[in-house]
């Protein structure tokens, strides 16, 4: 099966195997070294002396080399001295170990993976919490810098647990997503530059430590989803590229096998094993750790052989196309795979290109995947927000465009890390204006997203409008909450969060076009938009933004229903930082009609306000 590329779960027969129970000394060692001529495992049990390392015997023509060794425990270190075809030796840590020592040391660790899991009632649940109906609503953090302990120390898995599903459930985030925690040498890549694709890195405590941290969330109602890039690895010499001597996991043409712009291997996706190796590796995560999804990180550069290349520099495809059907091939064996083993987990692509079913299934043709990020949301809505709101009307197109493709594929709505690094500072310091407007475009932009179909996704200390930008070596600027400016955005989150779950046309529908409806789309002189989210059974949402600091007094809008509506949510409450201009809380449809609709209200619209208002609920 695993020369086949059928294989899904590696992680019991590769690498260092128990040969009875986790704790019992002795352990087999397996590895895929097709090429050499021989393979022997070294370690703290051969004190490092490589005359004495075991040698590991052929299986047969698989390519694998396998071997016991008896007096193996757990704590050990340990690496593959492989002899090339051309008669060197190099020592290889293993590709399916898990744990690893603590970077800048690259050696694998024989561990213990047994642990007694306390979130039956969540995984029996997850069903239907993850199901495209729920609210999903997303914290994506770096664990390393989301709090710091003494000394600039980052927080292992047992100290942040408790803090995080504590400030997780007061903002009302539905999950936590993690920028990778696979093993990576460089801090500095934020674990996007992975060696250890089985291995929760040891910077945050022992692969147990993570596992009672995913616990703890899911006994708090959190789910837990992972970044995981089997897009490229780097070429580290004692990681994956040319592991055996050859060109292994990755093309042998850098034209195919090289990454130019972060100088990295690329996979070998044509290559049944590393299929294998990749798709194993998250049913791994899913399987042992209890994660409830992962987000697959630069799909967009796995799907196009002329991805960041010149003319010349690219080989087409088997049909003289850019597309590299054998990513598109993984991508379907693994999403399907999946589907079927973990049905109520999800998956999530970072697609930043228009490449066609990313979310329909495969059986229809698709990639598979549960959501994409919307990146044309994220671009087309930032573009517009930071513009002078004396210029917007003249670029209206820009905040309506989403509306042309929203229910093509299931989106996750995301301001992720990516918008806060590399120079772009944070989201707060796009916003045009004097501080005042700063925070209340802000605002408005979170109205925005959370008032829109599609899930919700945000990078920590945005939720309350950090001013920095986000740097990995130090931990979000929570004394930024004790201004008022920046604590009122906080509540401004969770007050979204409380209304995007409690409101069921706000989720219901987030992939369905027949829940969302234009009130006023053109209305580009007055930079006013306002749309309906509906959704069978419940209770109509009126959304309204006005993307201008002048109040629009007396504005009529038309509504689906006769009666009293009122107010849900106001980003301009003196609560959130804002004017308290609306003073109304309640309106009476008044017969006239408005906007195709028989009935309509008339509400005073506050500056760079994002409003919601509904029925009253009638008992």
């Amino acid at each position: 099966m695993f020369n086949e590329g059928s294989h899904v779960r590696l992680y019991e027969v590769l690498g260092c195997q128990p040969l009875t129970a986790w704790s019992d000394p002795g352990r087999r060692f397996a590895v895929w070294a097709p090429s050499a001529r021989s393979v022997a495992v070294s370690g703290d049990f051969t004190q490092w002396d490589g005359a004495a390392s075991l040698q590991l015997e052929p299986q047969a023509s698989s390519g694998i080399w396998a071997g016991v060794v008896p007096n193996a425990k757990v704590g050990d270190r340990y690496k593959f001295r492989i002899e090339t075809e051309q008669g060197f030796v190099v020592e290889r840590a293993d590709p399916l170990a898990f744990a690893a020592e603590l970077p800048p040391h690259t050696a694998s660790v024989v561990t213990d993976l047994s642990y007694d899991w306390s979130d039956a009632a969540w995984m029996k649940d997850r069903s239907v919490t993850q199901r495209f109906d729920k609210p999903i609503s997303i914290y994506e953090m770096h664990a390393g810098s989301w709090r710091h302990a003494e000394a600039y120390r980052s927080l292992t898995w047992s100290e942040l647990a408790e803090p995080l599903s504590d400030y997780l459930t007061e903002t009302g985030f539905t999950h936590v997503e993690l920028l990778p925690i696979m093993e990576y040498p460089f801090y500095g890549s934020w674990g996007y530059q992975t060696t250890g694709f089985y291995a929760p890195t040891a910077r945050f405590g022992l692969p147990t430590d993570f596992m009672g941290f995913v616990d703890a969330l899911h006994q708090r109602g959190i789910g837990v989803i992972l970044d995981w890039v089997p897009s490229h690895f780097p070429s580290d010499d004692f990681a994956l590229g040319r592991f055996d001597g050859t060109p292994l996991y990755e093309h042998g043409n850098p034209m195919e096998g090289w990454h130019p712009d972060w100088k990295s291997y690329v996979f070998n996706y044509g290559r049944h094993e590393v299929r294998s190796f990749l798709t194993s590796s998250a049913h791994m995560w899913m399987d042992r750790y209890h994660v409830d999804g992962i987000r697959v990180d630069a799909v967009a550069s796995m799907l196009y052989r002329d991805y960041s290349r010149e003319e010349g520099e690219w080989i087409p495809n088997v049909h003289g196309g850019r597309e590299n059907l054998e990513a598109i091939g993984f991508l379907q064996q693994l999403n399907q795979s999946l589907g079927e083993r973990f049905p109520d987990a999800i998956t999530v692509a970072e697609e930043s290109t228009a490449f066609p079913g990313v979310t329909r299934p495969v059986s229809s043709g698709g990639l598979g995947f549960d959501y994409k990020w919307d990146m044309g949301w994220m671009h087309d809505t930032l573009q517009y927000l930071e513009r002078d709101p004396i210029h917007r009307r003249y670029h209206h197109n820009e905040i309506t465009f989403r509306s042309m493709y929203a229910f093509s594929e299931h989106y996750v709505l995301g301001l992720s890390h990516d918008e806060v690094t590399h120079g772009k500072g944070s989201l707060v310091a796009k916003m045009p204006g004097d501080p005042w407007q700063q925070f209340a475009n802000l605002r408005l932009l979170y109205g925005n997203q959370w008032m829109n179909p599609g899930k919700k996704l945000l990078f920590m200390g945005q939720e309350f409008g950090q001013g920095p930008e986000w740097n990995h070596d130090h931990p979000v600027a929570w004394s930024q909450l004790e201004l008022p400016e920046h604590s009122g955005i906080q509540k401004w989150v969770a007050a979204l969060n409380q209304l995007y779950a409690s409101e069921a046309a706000l989720h219901a529908t987030d992939t369905l076009a027949e829940g969302f409806s234009w009130v006023v789309l053109d209305d580009g002189e007055n930079s006013v938009l306002a749309w309906l989210r509906e959704a069978d059974g419940e209770r109509p949402v009126l959304c309204v933004l006005n993307l201008t600091p002048i109040p629009r007094e007396g504005y009529r809008l038309g509504v689906p229903q006769a009666g009293t509506w009122e107010l849900l949510a106001n980003s301009d409450a003196e609560i959130f930082g804002g004017t308290g201009a609306l003073a109304e809380a309640r309106w009476e449809a008044d017969g006239h009609g408005a906007h195709g609709r028989a009935q309509s209200l008339v509400i005073d619209i506050p500056p760079l306000g994002a409003v919601a208002l509904a029925p009253v609920k009638t008992t």
